[in-house]
C-alpha cells in the first residue's frame, strides 16, 4: 500500500497563511530545496484541496508538478477546468482510498484545513512532514480544524534548517 504523506509549511503558532491567505512570510532555502528534491523522487501523486490550489497557483506555481500526477479536490470547480491536474469532485476520502490502494509511488497531500482533516479522521494519512517557520503570525488560517479523536505519532526526524526554519517529520501510529 502506497504512503500518503502530509507536507505543509506552518509557522510557530501553527498557522498556515495569514488571513487573507498571504504566505508572504515563508523561507526558502538551499537545504529546503534539497530536502524537496529527495522527496519528489518518492512520490507520483499529490493530492491537495481547492483552497490551497489556488493558493500555489497565486504563488507563481503552474499547478502542476513535472512526473507528477496532480489531484484536486473540489466542489466548486468544474471538472476540466484545470490544465494538467485532474480536478475530483467525488468524495475525497473514498477516492484517496482507492488511489492508495493503487500500485505506484508514495502520495503527498499538500495544504491544511478540512481536506486534511478528512484525511486524518479516515486514518488515511501515514506521515506528517512540517516545515515551522520562526514567526508567530497571531493569527490567520489554522493548520489544523478540530478533529474527533487523538492522533499518535512516532517522531522520525527533527532538524534545524536555515533561517531558523526546523524540519520535524512525524509517523502515524497505528
Amino acid at each position: 500500500m502506497r504512503r500518503i504523506t502530509f507536507g505543509v509549511a506552518n509557522s510557530l503558532d501553527n498557522f498556515i497563511a495569514r488571513t487573507d491567505g498571504a504566505v508572504d512570510w515563508l523561507y526558502w532555502s538551499d537545504d529546503v530545496s534539497a530536502i524537496m528534491t529527495d522527496f519528489w523522487k518518492m512520490i507520483d501523486t499529490v493530492i491537495i484541496g481547492r483552497k490551497s490550489f489556488e493558493a500555489a497557483l497565486k504563488m507563481g506555481g503552474g499547478g502542476s508538478y513535472p512526473g507528477v500526477k496532480t489531484y484536486v479536490f473540489s466542489r466548486t470547480l468544474k471538472k476540466d477546468a484545470l490544465q494538467d491536474v485532474e480536478v475530483v469532485l467525488e468524495d475525497a476520502v473514498g477516492f484517496v482510498r482507492k488511489l492508495k490502494g493503487q500500485q505506484g509511488k508514495d502520495i503527498c497531500c499538500m495544504g491544511g484545513g478540512a481536506f486534511a482533516n478528512s484525511l486524518f479522521e479516515a486514518d488515511l494519512i501515514d506521515e506528517i512532514g512540517f516545515n515551522i517557520h520562526p514567526v508567530l503570525l497571531g493569527s490567520g488560517i489554522p493548520l489544523y480544524l478540530e478533529m474527533k479523536r487523538q492522533i499518535n505519532l512516532e517522531l522520525l526526524e527533527c532538524r534545524s534548517l536555515k533561517g531558523g526554519c526546523v524540519l520535524v517529520r512525524y509517523r502515524v501510529k497505528r
